[in-house]
């Protein structure tokens, strides 16, 4: 296999093509970040909860040591904590070329989606599916950075907001989720990053991202390489100026921080 700049002048008459396919890369990251955000915090409110429907059985006294332990667990139950633990356990220890197949040909194959093309050339029936089945994952892992940032909110700030007679969601509205928000918004912003390379997968679906149009310029010209390396350019001109922003938006927030 050669490379030839003969061939990466073929490439420019499929500029529109690479241009397509990065707005609907960019997009979906977009959306999927978006909706996985709304979703992670749902989960992470779960994980957080205290909604323990058998805690009457950590008041009954016995001297049998067995049995107090027996009812502790019991008292301990938590279905809402269970239900978020389980699911966020499913995405990780699952593949995500998984999770977009079973979004698509099993829960997508039971609902019948409009067909339908916006901006012109993004296949609705497609990219729905593809943007749902990544906001699921999505969400799983940023579960776990939401609950840390709430986590990391001084305890005695909450202690004394209640003490004001605040209630438990006044006080989640108004003092833990605007640190907690400093906090996480910058693993936001990496998991979108994140999402633009992880994305890729979604060309198998027929989702028309860089990767999609990269086969399809593939299958027409029978060039291979050059493809794949416009589609790293790509890649990395999505990435490398989004993470920079990010350290230096950071940076910022360190610094305003200390001051």
């Amino acid at each position: 296999m050669t490379i030839s700049w003969a061939n990466f002048e073929k490439l420019f008459q499929y500029g529109a093509m690479f241009q397509q396919g990065l707005i609907v890369t960019v997009l979906l990251a977009a959306c999927t970040v978006f909706f996985g955000f709304i979703l992670a915090f749902l989960l992470a409110l779960m994980l957080l909860s205290d909604v323990r429907p058998f805690r009457r059985f950590e008041k009954i006294k016995t001297e049998d040591i067995h049995k107090k332990k027996r009812y502790d667990r019991i008292a301990a139950f938590n279905p809402v904590r269970l239900i978020a633990s389980a699911y966020v356990q499913f995405v990780r220890c699952t593949p995500m070329l998984v999770q977009i197949f079973l979004v698509y040909y099993i829960v997508f194959g039971f609902i019948t989606l409009p067909k339908f093309t916006f901006f012109g050339f993004i296949q609705f029936e497609r990219f729905f599916p593809a943007a749902v089945a990544m906001a699921l994952n999505s969400g799983g892992y940023m579960s776990a950075v939401i609950r840390g940032g709430i986590e990391g909110v001084d305890a005695g700030q909450t202690e004394a907001a209640r003490s004001l007679g605040m209630t438990k969601a006044q006080t989640m509205y108004h003092i833990i989720l605007p640190q907690a928000i400093k906090n996480i918004l910058p693993a936001v912003a990496n998991e979108f990053v994140t999402i633009i390379k992880e994305s890729s997968v979604c060309y198998t679906i027929g989702v028309q991202d860089i990767m999609f149009n990269v086969k399809s310029i593939q299958s027409a010209t029978f060039i291979i390489a050059e493809p794949l390396l416009m589609a790293t350019v790509l890649y990395f001109c999505l990435c490398f100026p989004t993470s920079k922003i990010i350290e230096y938006i950071e940076r910022r927030m360190r610094q305003s921080d200390n001051r």
